[in-house]
């Protein structure tokens, strides 16, 4: 299709969205979701907008919809490939396979005692039976809570804790970059002080033992050797939950991400159709892991509801080389690419060579998420991953939102970073300032004006909080407040920059933090960069910049020059950094977001209150840059 045609439709659908949302968002509950009750009424919002039900009295089963409904024409496709941290360790699934395994493994949650509306803990590897697990959960209506493999056994309590869960499905180890993690070790130490665990059930991942605790712990295989295979879909109201999913906000504890079942499923799917221009025979790799929003959103239930097939891999890209994603592009034909822009640049220091032994022929689509990309990342992932025959869909949106909001439409390729990006059906972005009123300006504060399908419930057990956070003049209609800043480009299409407090206001000038770590990307040297704020005694504000280089690099006088002079050429003099950090690398989660409060209580000499570090892939260059702190003497 070409992009006049693709731009027509869109348009077209957007207007029917914006203008008609009911009769549109009928038609397309119809179309994308299997239903076991028709709803009554498309929707109820609360007079603030705060609360938003969708497909009233209406019922539904996800994991029926993910695999059920395949099974006459899609039975035999193959619905997972997925690949281990070892490049030889492999497995494919089919949709008949994946339909047993999670009949079999909803009958063993049956017979420990898990029932429509129990919550049940997930803390597993990257691997087969992590989507197994969850899609099980939602064919019994119990609600699931995945957390990444990584966290430390305080932050596992803290969840369960707060979730009430009385199931945890864990591994004896899981698989990293060569490394075998202890994820039955930690569980063991987080449930010591978890007393409504019920039962422990452990899937033999390794090859590894692990100390089984009698009466509580139960091999996977073991159970999944007595189950049948049969096991009806339970029917679900459409605003149900679905899971709750743990985010970390600046300040206060991670908040409990509460999704529905039909809204949500609605809008993964909606988007995963039209944004990624799914096609029956594609072969689609989102590389986020299961334990986070996009490994739910467009790992597993978007793509699975539409019959694709999708890859998992269970490692790190550099394991056992910078090739491996290009290698595995090539080892299955992957028709379209959706990673995170920090992964691009920690692949983007490796150097090109580790691109030249793959053809990466089979792409068509390239997508990036988790943060703005910067436009030498955007530029690389272009011309040399795509080789310029990809169309590059930079797509934004939250755990809170379930899917995505603003993203360019497939097929249209674009030469510049950020241009012709689009909002999805039924949403309507706009600006406003810092006082919480509509703007007209190009820059602002970024809000979504009215509900959509895939809008968070709430937060879980803190609804207050949930007003509160999200929402700004509520007494006149309130707008979801995303929390970022946006700006209109010169074609007049909104462009993300990054989170509202990351603006810098330095002497009066606000700076965004992104355009200062793309200016400092542009040197040769520079690997990445994250920029925050620390209180300057004249400036009110100054610029901190913690940068990491290639390998090959040594920081010294003649690069400071170097860099400070770039940031002047590409912003102003008013946008130099007051200190240059240099680090190996930045704190990051396992979906490859920076962790800038961590970034910002360090610049701030706040040692004591770094807070939590468990969600880091890399907890141990938190001590790093506390102990070198010191140094730069501000």
């Amino acid at each position: 299709m070409k992009s006049n045609s693709i731009n027509e439709k869109y348009n077209s659908l957007y207007e029917w969205s914006i203008k008609d949302p009911i009769n549109f968002w009928s038609e397309q509950a119809g179309h994308f979701v299997e239903w076991m009750r028709p709803w009554t009424d498309v929707l109820k919002k609360s007079d603030d907008k705060t609360h938003a039900k969708w497909f009233l009295n209406a019922e539904l089963n996800v994991s029926s919809n993910c695999l059920d409904r395949h099974l006459i024409k899609r039975g035999d496709k193959t619905a997972i490939i997925w690949e281990g941290d070892d490049p030889d360790d492999r497995r494919q699934m089919s949709y008949r396979d994946l339909y047993k395994e999670v009949c079999k493994f909803s009958n063993v949650l049956k017979s420990l005692n898990v029932n429509k509306g129990d919550r049940v803990c997930i803390y597993m590897p990257n691997i087969i039976e992590t989507a197994v697990a969850m899609l099980a959960c939602a064919r019994l209506g119990a609600i699931h809570s995945v957390i990444f493999g990584g966290f430390s056994s305080n932050a596992l309590k803290d969840r369960i804790i707060d979730t009430q869960c009385k199931v945890v499905i864990t591994a004896n180890e899981g698989r990293r970059g060569g490394k075998n993690i202890p994820i039955k070790n930690i569980i063991d130490e987080a449930l010591i002080d978890c007393p409504l665990i019920e039962k422990v059930v452990v899937v033999k991942h390794t090859q590894s033992d692990a100390n089984m605790i009698a009466d509580r712990d139960v091999w996977y295989h073991e159970a999944m050797q007595q189950s049948s295979d049969v096991c009806n879909a339970e029917a679900v109201e459409s605003s149900d939950p679905l899971f709750i999913l743990y985010t970390s906000g600046s300040t206060g504890k991670p908040k409990g991400i509460l999704h529905s079942s039909a809204g949500y499923l609605l809008h993964c799917s909606i988007t995963f159709q039209h944004v990624f221009d799914y096609k029956e025979d594609d072969v689609y790799w989102c590389t986020a892991d299961l334990a986070w929003i996009t490994g739910h959103s467009y790992v597993l239930y978007g793509p699975l509801s539409m019959g694709a097939t999708i890859v998992l891999y269970e490692g790190v890209p550099t394991y056992p080389t910078a090739s491996r994603y290009w290698e595995m592009i090539d080892r299955y034909n992957v028709t379209t690419l959706y990673t995170a822009p920090t992964i691009l640049r920690t692949l983007v220091g490796m150097g090109e060579s580790y691109l030249n032994d793959s053809s990466r022929e089979s792409l068509r689509l390239l997508g990036s998420v988790g943060e703005p990309i910067d436009a030498d990342t955007w530029n690389w992932y272009f011309t040399k991953v795509g080789k310029k025959q990809c169309p590059i869909l930079d797509t934004w949106w939250q755990t809170e939102t379930g899917g995505i909001m603003l993203s360019q439409l497939p097929h249209m390729i674009t030469e510049k970073c950020g241009e012709e990006v689009k909002p999805m059906f039924g949403i309507v972005p706009d600006l406003v300032d810092d006082n919480e009123k509509l703007t007209t300006e190009k820059v602002g504060n970024l809000v979504i004006k009215e509900p959509w399908p895939g809008q968070m419930l709430t937060i879980y057990n803190d609804a207050k909080r949930f007003e509160e956070t999200y929402f700004t003049n509520r007494k006149h209609g309130g707008y979801y407040l995303a929390g970022d800043r946006a700006l209109y480009n010169e074609k007049g299409t909104l462009r993300v920059t990054g989170r509202s407090d990351d603006t810098l206001n330095v002497a009066g000038h606000l700076i965004g933090s992104t355009e200062i770590e793309a200016a400092l990307i542009k040197h040769e040297a520079v690997a990445e960069a994250a920029v925050v704020g620390y209180p300057h005694p004249v400036k009110g504000q100054g610029i901190y910049a913690y940068v990491a280089l290639i390998n090959e690099y040594e920081p010294d006088e003649s690069m400071i020059g170097e860099l400070l002079q770039l940031v002047k050429t590409e912003i102003s003099g008013i946008a130099k950094p007051d200190v240059l950090h240099w680090t190996p690398e930045l704190p990051k989660t396992r979906s490859g977001k920076v962790m800038r409060r961590i970034l910002r209580k360090i610049s701030n000499n706040e040692f004591d209150d770094v807070g939590d570090t468990s969600t880091l892939v890399n907890p141990e260059i938190v001590q790093f840059l506390i102990t070198s702190r010191a140094q730069y003497g501000v």
